[in-house]
């Protein structure tokens, strides 16, 4: 039975400007985030012994319990399938995570931190060293066996798959690989530091990241990018002001990371990481990032306090690294459609990392719109521009950047 957690609705002042807004948080603890496919946010809780997976059908504004004493350690949504790892297994929903059926047989109450999934097989990674390890559904999560064949520590720490290939870390042991659905596992370590433990993977195509600390020290050793299936991995840490790098997530093509000094975000495919953490007041430290079709969450730590942000996508992602190929020059190219009605895209070029600026004018040269305010690393841009709220007319944008300005002209035809 559902169960009402809050109804009341606290957020942060909102300025003009994007920004992380404090949302619900739907336990003490979030440690895991999904989107079903009916459009429910699904949140797995710790609260002290146990705790919950819950429920928002409205981007966290309030939250509804759905699976009672159960911590919600990972999420994956399959289709219509929700799966669960939780403190003794693995549950189901196939309602948007209203009700959920507990399809464990195979566990002996082993936590399951991470979900996988490859084609019609499902993967659960669990952390009760020296038990459990690695563990293989075939039908849905009917029935589980271990797949644990090469696995030193049997303490997974982080599960992702691209294709066929299953990627998984463990305790000391860095990234073991299996190509054969869990036959046999190998390490996959090269160009990663030594005794370094994968939290968190994240996928974009063939590119697999990974976010790795020491599991002694607790020193963090930033995001690492393999584009071979982990056969050699190079650091990709260029912004990051902390190098302890908590959770990795994706949207799109684009890349987020959560540190103990606040979420950053690449759009170059890791080449560089802007933090972006207005809204915090102080820089939080974060632990989760997760997006969905139109907002990116996280959890942060402010004050003392974990909470849950959110931020709309639309916001954060206005510009777009389209090509990382260092231009020769500065460029602003003609806006496309155009006439157009209500969006258009504008495309230009950074030939060198600084700031940049791109405006849209009326035809008295007023700023109606700032598009680009931001420092930037050389690349091919685009963003879009929406004219809702403007007249038909004619409009100019101008780019501004390093001693470099240049404007164009483009027709809003209603």
């Amino acid at each position: 039975m559902k169960k009402l957690l809050l109804i009341v609705l606290m957020f942060v002042e909102v300025s003009a400007n994007a920004q992380w807004v404090q949302v619900i948080s739907p336990g003490v603890y979030t440690m895991s985030l999904a989107a079903s496919s009916g459009g429910n946010l699904i949140a797995g809780t710790y609260n002290y012994p146990r705790g919950t997976v819950a429920i928002s059908p409205n981007n966290g504004m309030n939250w509804f319990t759905s699976l009672n004493n159960q911590t919600g350690y990972s999420l994956l949504v399959s289709g219509m399938n929700i799966f669960a790892g939780v403190s003794d297994g693995v549950y189901l929903s196939t309602d948007n995570g209203n009700n959920w059926t507990s399809v464990s047989n195979g566990f002996s109450g082993e936590q399951v931190g991470s979900l996988a999934i490859s084609g019609t097989n499902i993967f659960a990674g669990t952390r009760d060293y020296p038990y459990g390890g690695i563990y293989l559904s075939t039908n849905n999560g009917n029935n589980w066996n271990q797949v644990n064949n090469g696995i030193p520590i049997y303490d997974i720490k982080a599960l992702a798959t691209i294709g066929t290939n299953i990627f998984g870390s463990t305790s000391y042991s860095g990234v073991i690989l299996s190509t054969n659905n869990g036959t046999n596992w190998n390490f996959v370590n090269s160009g990663l530091a030594t005794g370094s433990v994968v939290r968190s993977f994240a996928v974009l195509g063939t590119k697999i990241y990974a976010c790795s600390f020491d599991i002694s020290t607790g020193e963090g050793y930033g995001v690492f990018l393999s584009t071979n299936n982990g056969g050699n991995w190079n650091a990709v840490n260029n912004g990051f002001t902390s190098l302890k790098v908590n959770s990795l997530s994706t949207s799109g093509t684009n890349l987020f990371a959560a540190t103990n000094s606040g979420v950053f975000l690449s759009t170059n495919y890791g080449a560089s990481w802007v933090g972006i953490n207005q809204g915090f007041g102080t820089t939080p430290s974060v632990s989760l990032t997760f997006s969905s079709n139109t907002y990116s969450y996280v959890t942060a730590t402010t004050n003392l306090n974990s909470n849950l942000w959110r931020r709309p996508l639309s916001e954060i992602l206005k510009v777009q690294n389209t090509n990382t190929e260092t231009p020769t020059t500065y460029s602003l190219s003609q806006n496309y459609p155009n006439p157009f009605n209500p969006t258009t895209n504008i495309k230009f070029q950074v030939k060198s990392s600084g700031l940049a600026k791109l405006v849209v004018l009326d035809i008295l040269g007023k700023e109606v719109a700032t598009l680009v305010n931001e420092k930037l690393q050389p690349g091919t841009y685009e963003t879009t521009f929406d004219g809702n709220g403007l007249n038909s007319g004619v409009y100019f944008y101008e780019l501004m950047t390093d001693g470099f300005t240049e404007t164009k002209r483009m027709i809003l035809l209603k």
